[in-house]
């Protein structure tokens, strides 16, 4: 089934990782919007609940690539990406996970805003939001810090603020900064993967938060991503270590600040927690495997479906 042509070069990417029936919605969401995109890729990272076959039945007809295996969302949006500018074109990228659900005016707020402000913009970000409404604190953006009156007000205009960095909830890239600063890192498999990258785009340029683009992040639980993290602790602490030690995402000043709010979190958490030693466990073997290099996005692709795109971007 062909639906109406969007906006010019824009292509929606969706992550998705056995949530079959959130997928459902997540598609819905897309095929509902008041300006569509032209295009919808679904990378499905080695589900076995049916979500790539579900996602190959639905009406957008979107272009579906089944990995061979989970490379968690840092590879899901690495490779939907790089499907989605070098295959497809793209001008502008519109990434989610499969939990994510976009409502009705979601993309037609991004590109409004996008258009309006007075300068270039590598990335619209939306306001996601839980269940009740409330903005989700997994996901809510602060604004850039030290930004000069004149960039404030810029952004005001235009009703958004101007941000770092972003989630992969809903954000909209352009693909001049995709094709400069290349993919996000597929090594990382998940936690602070975005962050990376959308600080790696931004360090240099325009981001937008814009709360009229709404959003709907359909996790179990309200709460940040530092609560309770049980294994994933091991991601949160190996990535770090990576972002701080081999990523010019961050300047000098900028690394010294955030590594020592990250540090003064990880104390609480690690004194709030009853599995203390479980996460000095995890911490010690992040430490240790993270003083090897990520791999690149090419080794970790190779053989894929996607080998060719990927490279692109080497």
């Amino acid at each position: 089934m062909s639906y109406p042509a969007g906006p010019s070069g824009v292509v929606a990417v969706v992550v998705a990782y056995n949530r079959r029936e959130l997928l459902s919605q997540t598609l819905d969401g897309l095929l509902a919007q008041s300006v569509r995109p032209d295009g919808v890729v679904v990378i499905d990272n080695a589900s076995t609940d049916g979500s790539g076959e579900l996602a190959r039945a639905h009406a957008l007809a979107p272009h579906v690539i089944t990995l061979p295996t989970n490379t968690g969302g840092a590879g899901g949006f690495a490779a939907g990406i790089a499907v989605a500018v070098a295959e497809h074109g793209a001008e502008a990228v519109w990434i989610m996970d499969d939990d994510t659900i976009p409502q009705p005016g979601a993309l037609e707020a991004l590109l409004a805003a996008r258009d309006a402000y007075p300068g270039d913009v590598a990335i619209c970000a939306s306001q996601a939001v839980w269940h009740d409404g409330c903005e989700h604190p997994m996901n809510a953006p602060r604004e850039r810090p030290g930004v000069s009156r004149e960039l404030r007000e810029h952004a005001a205009a235009v009703g958004a603020v101007q941000i770092r960095s972003a989630s992969f909830v809903s954000i909209l890239i352009d693909a001049r900064a995709v094709r400069e600063d290349g993919l996000p890192i597929a090594d990382y498999f998940l936690w602070n993967d975005d962050f990376e990258y959308t600080s790696r785009i931004l360090r240099n340029r325009v981001g937008l938060y814009v709360r009229e683009s709404r959003v709907l992040h359909a996790t179990k639980e309200f709460g940040g991503s530092a609560f309770n993290p049980g294994s994933r602790f091991y991601n949160e602490v190996r990535n770090k270590a990576w972002l701080f030690r081999r990523s010019g995402a961050l300047s000098g000043l900028e690394k010294t600040l955030y590594g020592g709010r990250t540090a003064l979190r990880w104390v609480s958490l690690l004194v709030r927690s009853p599995e203390r030693g479980e996460l000095v466990g995890l911490a010690r073997r992040a430490l240790a495997d993270a003083k090897a290099a990520p791999r690149s996005n090419a080794e970790v692709f190779a053989g894929t479906a996607i080998e060719a795109a990927v490279k692109e971007f080497a």
